[in-house]
């Protein structure tokens, strides 16, 4: 029986940042959770670019899943996210210095695409190892949001049996020194949490999501 695999990517530091906690914590993942072969990718934070980078990942690799993963500067939480919208609006410019102002990814796309991955159930499990997380309904308008929609276009058009999504991560501790009132998390929950999340998508494949969480029906 092929065992399952999981390409999971994370994008390089952006904004001026010397580093950034998706990309950092998708290389301490282990290689396999929950029975699962997990592939990691680096991808960089610039709109088209990373699509590209990702789709040849899922031409080469033919993953179950592709979960990727993202820093979210502000967020205190481990965040799943449910739905991309098919919009770039960058609010600074990507890291090719290309700033997109209200544009659509795909003229031909959806207006939005949901996740197929188990975003209650990740959450539980994150909570469970004690770290914080709740189900998040905006991936912004920025990068993130941008490779969400892109995975799930190309699972709309060549991808059919592909499920994926998207996980928001905290600021890491060095990210916050001078900027005091801004929420951290250290590296090691955000693996954790990441790594539970994993599990609870191996756990839930062929299932669906779990009815309910606390604090979140």
């Amino acid at each position: 029986m092929k065992r399952m695999k999981i390409l999971v990517t994370g994008f390089d530091p952006f904004a001026g940042e010397k580093i950034n906690p998706a990309i950092e914590a998708v290389k301490r993942l282990p290689d396999k959770i929950a029975d699962a072969e997990v592939v990691k990718l680096e991808i960089p934070t610039i709109f088209n670019k990373c699509a590209q980078i990702v789709k040849k990942a899922i031409e080469q690799e033919t993953p179950d899943y592709v979960l990727n993963v993202g820093q979210a500067g502000g967020r205190a939480c481990l965040t799943p996210e449910r739905i991309a919208i098919n919009i770039n609006d960058g609010s600074i410019p990507d890291n090719a210095g290309y700033q997109p102002l209200g544009e659509a990814i795909h003229e031909d796309g959806a207006a939005a695409y949901f996740t197929q991955l188990p975003i209650k159930a990740e959450v539980k499990a994150i909570r469970d190892a004690g770290i914080p997380a709740m189900v998040s309904d905006t991936a912004g308008t920025y990068v993130c949001n941008h490779i969400f929609y892109q995975v799930q276009y190309l699972r709309e058009k060549e991808f059919p049996t592909l499920k994926a999504g998207f996980i928001h991560i905290p600021f890491l501790p060095e990210q916050v020194v001078r900027r005091p009132t801004m929420p951290s998390m250290s590296l090691n929950n955000i693996v954790k949490g990441l790594t539970v999340a994993i599990g609870a998508i191996v756990e839930r494949d062929g299932q669906g999501d779990i009815v309910a969480i606390e604090g979140h029906t």
